[in-house]
């Protein structure tokens, strides 16, 4: 039996007790952040954090995200807290930036997917501050199936894990829309390891030029160093395509497309910036801001709207668009279209 617990209107802080207890007691709690929804347990506590990986049917050397809600927290799962982490967490936590540090021992392996290195972060979403506060740091990865698009509805969640896991913290739509970015500081030099919803350019500004590992381009990785990098991800049921290219020979391209597939018989869904003709049509919205938002929003309602393809937009790689395309990119399995 798995309760869903209703706080769009705002944080019940009984409720939020009664469902720490429940992450001191090694259950397992679906809740939002600011990005996505996390499916979180107790992060030091082995067999709660082995269900993680049971429930979604993650593969076990995929590290997990920490969740903290003070910097104080960092102290116990770091052993080494450099000055870029430091700056970096001054300037935008709480926030949607994950840093990845030397772990310390206490931080157990099955947390940090085998790894010495550990991923933390602070969310800003105020019912997963409480949460944390009212409990111990959690480790959430996205509430989803393994490799199926990330939630950003609590209907997402319960269509995943209802009858699974506990507990299902409903907060509403979450606001950034894909996870968080991801920085390794255990290097010479910052590396990017995901994009996510903190645009690569703003952490630049505070620490200088970050390396882009070339996983977030699509190269194969032997290790994964942080949760996005080697598996299957953000993937719905329907086959998906990217069209990539100057816009209007996108939107030339796009048509071509859902007119090909539609006389062959296939229902085709499109996600754009703008209307297309087709058996199905998600707006994603103008901005940048908006179409992270919506995205897995997007592939998730065109599943269900039973498509057989999903003909995906592209979108300029800057700000919050590298974030986008990485998404799409996985989505499609590199089926991609250069228009």
């Amino acid at each position: 039996m798995t309760i869903v617990i209703n706080m769009r209107d705002g944080i019940d802080e009984r409720k939020i007790k009664v469902v720490a207890r429940f992450i001191l007691e090694g259950k397992l709690v679906a809740f939002p952040t600011e990005t996505v929804y996390g499916l979180g347990a107790n992060a030091l506590n082995v067999s709660a954090v082995r269900r993680i990986f049971e429930a979604k049917g993650r593969p076990t050397d995929n590290p997990l995200i920490i969740h903290i809600a003070d910097f104080s927290d960092l102290k116990r799962l770091a052993r080494e807290i450099p000055r870029e982490a430091k700056l970096l967490a001054e300037r935008f936590w709480p926030g949607p930036l994950t840093i990845v540090l030397p772990k310390a021992e206490d931080v157990p392996d099955v947390t940090t997917g085998g790894l010495d290195t550990v991923a933390v972060r602070m969310p800003s979403h105020p019912i997963a501050l409480a949460l944390i506060r009212a409990s111990t740091p959690i480790a959430a990865p996205s509430a989803n199936i393994s490799g199926k698009p990330s939630p950003t509805l609590a209907e997402h969640v319960v269509d995943d894990f209802y009858g699974k896991i506990e507990v299902i913290i409903d907060g509403g739509e979450t606001n950034v829309g894909v996870e968080s970015t991801v920085v390794d500081l255990t290097s010479d030099k910052p590396v990017l390891l995901r994009p996510g919803g903190l645009p690569l350019e703003e952490i630049e500004k505070v620490v200088g030029e970050v390396e882009i590992h070339p996983a977030v381009m699509g190269k194969t990785v032997g290790i994964a160093r942080s949760p996005g990098m080697k598996y299957r991800h953000y993937s719905p049921n329907a086959q998906v395509i990217v069209v990539e290219g100057e816009r209007e020979r996108v939107r030339r391209k796009i048509a071509q497309l859902v007119g090909e597939y539609r006389s062959k018989g296939y229902r085709v869904g499109v996600m754009a910036t703008e209307k297309y003709e087709a058996n199905e049509f998600f707006y994603l919205g103008k901005s940048e801001e908006e179409v992270a938002r919506n995205l897995f929003k997007a592939l998730r309602a065109l599943d269900k709207r039973g498509v057989d393809i999903i003909i995906a937009e592209g979108v300029e790689e800057r700000g919050l668009g590298l974030a986008v395309m990485n998404r799409l990119r996985k989505a499609s399995g590199y089926r991609v279209i250069r228009a």
